[in-house]
C-alpha cells in the first residue's frame, strides 16, 4: 500500500497545529477545570442580532450571497469604520466580507506572498500568521519583541528590513495584541509606517480587538499608509459572535480585487442570514459592546491584582482580554510543562507562552473572557498552588 500522505505538500509536515486549541480540548476532559485558555467571550450574542438572523431565515435569505458581501453589510462596515475610526473605504470596491478574520488573514497572506518572500511576524503573537506564510510558500521570520515591551520598535523593524532587504513583502501588525494585550499609540504606528512607506511592503493589520481597547486610542497603519495596508477585522470578539464566522478585509480597490480571487475560490460566499445579523450588530450594537467592555475591565483589573500578588510579573493589558504573565521563580520555568501541572493539580487551565512564538517562553497567557466568579475561584486555586510550591 502506498502511503499517499508522503506525496502531499512537504511543507505541511512542518506546519504545526493550533496548540492553543489542542490543549483546550485536553483540559476539557478534566472534571471541574476552570479554563482561562480560549479567547472566547462568555457572553451570548446580543438578542437583536440573533433576532435578525432568525428573521432573515424566515424570509428565506438562505441562498447564495454576493461573493464580495451583501450590500447592506458592506455599507454598514464602511459607515462603522468612518464613524468610529475615521477610516474611509468604498463599500463597493474596497471591502470584502470573509469567513472570520482567520480566513481573511489567510487570504491576505496568500494573495501577497510569492515563493521566497519574507513576511515579518512580531512575536509573541497568535499562532496563525507563521503557518499561513508557510502554507503560502513564503518565509515567515519571527521578530522577538520581548525585550522591547512586546512592541515592534522602529529600531527593531529597521534591523530586519536591513537584514532581509527586498525580500520583505509584508509586516504583520496585531493591535491590540493577542497574547499580551498591549496596544500601539498612533505616534508609534506613524514611526513604524515611516520605515516602509513608499516601499513595496504591505502592512497586514489584524484589528479584531479594536473594539476592546480600554485604555488607549484607536491606532492603525490604515491611518497613515492606507495604500499599503490590508486591514482585517470582524465581529467575533466585540459582539460575542465567534461561532458566526464573520469578518472583513479592507484595502485599496486594485488590491481588494486580487484578494477577492483568493477568497472567492476558497469560500464562495458567506451565509446571507449571517451577514444580515452582522449588519444589525454594526448598526445597533454599541450598547451591548460597551456593557461587555465594562465587564472585561473589571475582570482584567481583578485578575491583574491577584496574579501580581502571587508573584507573577504581568504586562499591563490595554486591550483584548488577555494577561501575559512571567512565571515566578518558584514555579517550573518550562511553560509547556507547567500548564499540564496546573491543569492536573490545581484544576486551572492556562496557555503556554511558547505557543505564541519567540519571546513567549517562560510566560503564561490568562484569558479573562470568562465570568468574574470563575476568575475568583480560579485565582484562589492558583494562589493555593503557588503557596504550596513556595513551601516545598
Amino acid at each position: 500500500m502506498i502511503e499517499m500522505s508522503n506525496y502531499m505538500r512537504k511543507v505541511l509536515k512542518e506546519v504545526p497545529t493550533l496548540k492553543v486549541f489542542d490543549f483546550s480540548q485536553y483540559v476539557s476532559k478534566i472534571p471541574g477545570i476552570i479554563k482561562f485558555t480560549i479567547g472566547e467571550p462568555d457572553f451570548d450574542t446580543p438578542e437583536n442580532v440573533k433576532a435578525a438572523a432568525i428573521k432573515s431565515i424566515e424570509h428565506n435569505r438562505t441562498h447564495y450571497a454576493p461573493q464580495r458581501g451583501a450590500a447592506g453589510l458592506l455599507q454598514a462596515i464602511s459607515t462603522t469604520l468612518a464613524k468610529k475610526y475615521d477610516l474611509h473605504y468604498d463599500p463597493a470596491t474596497e471591502i470584502l466580507v470573509t469567513n472570520g478574520v482567520t480566513e481573511g488573514i489567510s487570504s491576505a497572506i496568500t494573495a501577497v506572498t510569492n515563493p521566497g518572500d519574507v513576511i515579518l511576524v512580531p512575536t509573541p503573537t497568535f499562532s496563525i500568521y507563521t503557518p499561513d506564510v508557510m502554507i503560502a510558500g513564503g518565509t515567515p521570520i519571527e521578530v522577538d519583541t520581548s525585550k522591547t515591551g512586546f512592541k515592534l520598535t522602529p529600531a527593531l523593524l529597521q534591523e530586519y528590513l536591513d537584514k532581509y532587504g527586498e525580500r520583505v513583502k509584508a509586516v504583520i501588525f496585531v493591535n491590540p495584541s493577542n497574547p499580551t494585550g498591549v496596544a500601539y499609540s498612533q505616534a508609534e504606528m506613524n514611526d513604524l509606517a515611516a520605515l516602509i512607506k513608499g516601499k513595496p511592503i504591505f502592512a497586514i493589520c489584524d484589528e479584531i480587538y479594536s473594539e476592546l481597547n480600554y485604555d488607549g486610542e484607536y491606532s492603525s497603519m490604515a491611518k497613515v499608509i492606507p495604500d499599503q495596508t490590508i486591514l482585517a477585522n470582524g465581529l467575533s470578539k466585540s459582539y460575542a459572535m465567534t461561532g458566526w464566522r464573520i469578518g472583513y478585509l479592507c484595502a485599496p480597490a486594485k488590491v481588494t480585487d486580487l484578494l477577492f480571487k483568493v477568497h472567492a475560490f476558497a469560500v464562495t460566499d458567506i451565509a446571507t442570514f449571517v451577514q444580515d445579523a452582522a449588519e444589525v450588530a454594526l448598526r445597533d450594537g454599541d450598547k451591548a459592546t460597551k456593557e461587555m467592555d465594562a465587564q472585561y475591565v473589571k475582570r482584567r483589573d481583578y485578575m491583574y491584582q491577584r496574579l501580581t500578588a502571587m508573584g507573577f510579573k504581568c504586562t499591563q493589558p490595554m486591550g483584548a482580554f488577555y494577561i501575559f504573565a512571567k512565571i515566578p521563580p518558584f514555579l517550573d520555568q518550562d511553560d509547556s510543562k507547567l500548564i499540564y501541572q496546573l491543569a492536573n493539580e490545581a484544576k486551572v487551565a492556562v496557555t503556554a507562552g511558547s505557543n505564541f512564538g519567540k519571546g513567549g517562553e517562560g510566560y503564561l497567557r490568562f484569558s479573562y473572557a470568562t465570568s468574574l466568579d470563575q476568575i475568583k475561584e480560579g485565582m484562589d486555586r492558583l494562589a493555593r498552588f503557588c503557596t504550596e510550591a513556595q513551601n516545598k
